[in-house]
Parts: C-alpha cells; structure tokens; sequence
C-alpha cells in the first residue's frame, strides 16, 4: 500500500502556510497605516489614562515651583506660570479633546450620512438644487458658526461641539452623495428594485455597505478636523473654559511667556499636530487598504 502523510503534519503545514499568508499581507500594508495608527493609539491611551490617574490632581498648583523647566525633579515637562504640571495638563487636555472629537464626528457622520443618502436617493429633479443647497452649507466656516453660537449659547465645549457639527454634517453630506448614486446605478440594485424591494431596505442593505469604506477613511479625516478645530476655538476663548484643561486654551494662556517659557508653547502644540497627523495618516493608510484596487492587487 502506499504510504500517506500523517494527518497531524498535513494540518501543521496548512497552519504554516496560513501563518505565512497572514505574515504577507502584514508585510503589505502600508506604512502610514501602522504609524497613524500608533499616534491614534497614544493619543486616545492618554485620554482614557487620564479618567483614572495623572501624576498630578487636576489644577493642583504648586507655587513653589512656578515656570520650572523640562526635567525638574518631579515634573517631567516642566509647570506652567501657575505651578500646574505640564504633563497633567496634556493629559487632560487629550481627555476633552478626545471627548468633544468623538461626540461631533460620531454626530455629524451620521447626520451627514443620512442626508447624503436621501439626496441621492431622491427624485432626479430634487437632486441639484439639494445638492447645491449641500454646498453653500460648506460654504460656512466653523469658526463664524462657534462665534455666533457662542454669543447665544456662550462658550464652552456645548459651542465647540456643535460648531463642528455643523461645519462637518454638510461635508459628510456632500461625499456621500456622489458614491451613493454610482452604487445606486448598478444592476443588482436595479434586481433589488425587482424584487420589490422598498428604497430605505435598498439604502441601508445595499448603498451603505458599499460606500462603508469611503464613510471609515472620511470619518479619520474628520476626527483630525475635529481636533484642530477644538483646539483653535479654546485658542480663542469660544471652546472649553477654565477650570477644564484643553490643548488650544493652553496655548492661549502661554503665548505671552513665548521668551522666558518657550516650552509651555511647544508642548501642547506638538501635541495637536501628532494627533491630527496620526488620524491623517491613519486614514491615509485606510484608503489604501480598502481600496478596491488596492484590494485586487493584494495589498489588503
């Protein structure tokens, strides 16, 4: 009789070549990915990290040691003019960034999902004067909508959210629209219509999944918005309000101590760029990876 491999070396070589299989697709994501997603992961570690412990009790001053330098026994990063640590207030500051990011993408990529999928879902003759209406509300800088809102609603984070909720619902709206109406063009949506199938099952069943990539990599992009505009509002007094720390409002409060404490601007400015570049980068490497293209040519 001949002779046959045994079962348990014909599993572990099928487990070897998976193994090498997953290890090749590692290998082809792109690099952006992988450092975007690092910066993300630091970013929204120090964030949660913060719920639960800082080196310092929130706004503990300690006027024994105003304006210490970087590397002080004690103080990592140094204290501000009030004595408050520096690391402290970073940390408390990725925590309301992260806050205020995270209710205003979530907000506004669901409105904005949702009005892009009924413009593109609607009768033809509606379409161009919805979708022009979509684009005189891009029209609308966020920072004017957080000024007028601040003046009825006063600042505060409530303002900052909403101003970027509004400013983004008609950016979402607008790249959702165009992917929408392709996917609504092709023939299996058409069988679906056959079927007797009513146009919110096709919406949700069948153009969502689809444009789901496009909606992921728009919402990285988004959130990276969503910080830097937090940030410039705190930065002129519209955002958070003391005693809660924010990244631009601390900007805001070292910016006359530039000569004598440069670092007091550095820091939380390097913050906001590493933040808004990972989730940049990150959704960069999104793109890629869920390309269909991409896709075809191995690289997901």
């Amino acid at each position: 009789m001949p002779e046959t491999a045994p079962r348990g070396s014909a599993t572990n070589a099928a487990a070897e070549v998976r193994r090498d299989s997953r290890w090749r697709r590692l290998r082809r994501l792109p690099i952006t990915l992988y450092l975007g997603g690092l910066l993300v992961f630091l970013f929204v570690f120090v964030a949660l990290l913060s719920f639960v412990w800082t080196p310092y009790p929130p706004n503990h001053l300690n006027l024994r040691n105003r304006l210490a330098g970087p590397g002080t026994p004690g103080f990592l990063l140094g204290t501000d003019r009030a004595g408050r640590d520096v690391v402290t207030e970073l940390m408390l500051g990725a925590r309301n960034s992260l806050y205020v990011s995270v209710v205003s993408t979530v907000v506004a990529m669901v409105l904005g999902s949702a009005i892009g999928l009924a413009i593109a879902g609607s009768h033809r003759v509606a379409q161009g004067p919805l979708t022009r209406l979509v684009d005189a509300g891009l029209a609308l800088p966020g920072i004017l909508i957080a000024l007028v809102l601040a003046a009825k609603l006063g600042a505060g984070n409530t303002t900052a959210t909403l101003a970027i909720i509004a400013w983004q619902v008609p950016v979402a709206a607008r790249v959702t629209i165009g992917p929408a109406r392709q996917v609504l063009a092709l023939d299996f949506v058409e069988a679906a219509y056959g079927y007797g199938r009513r146009k919110p099952y096709v919406m949700v069943r069948h153009v969502l999944p689809n444009i789901s990539p496009l909606l992921i990599v728009l919402g990285s992009v988004m959130f990276a918005a969503a910080i830097l505009i937090e940030a410039a509002l705190a930065f002129l007094g519209v955002g958070v309000q003391p005693p809660t720390s924010s990244w631009g409002r601390f900007l805001n409060e070292t910016q006359s101590l530039l000569e004598a404490a440069p670092y007091l601007m550095f820091f939380p400015g390097l913050a906001i760029v590493l933040t808004a570049l990972g989730f940049n980068l990150l959704g960069d490497g999104l793109r890629t990876v869920l390309d269909p293209q991409q896709a075809r040519s191995g690289l997901a």
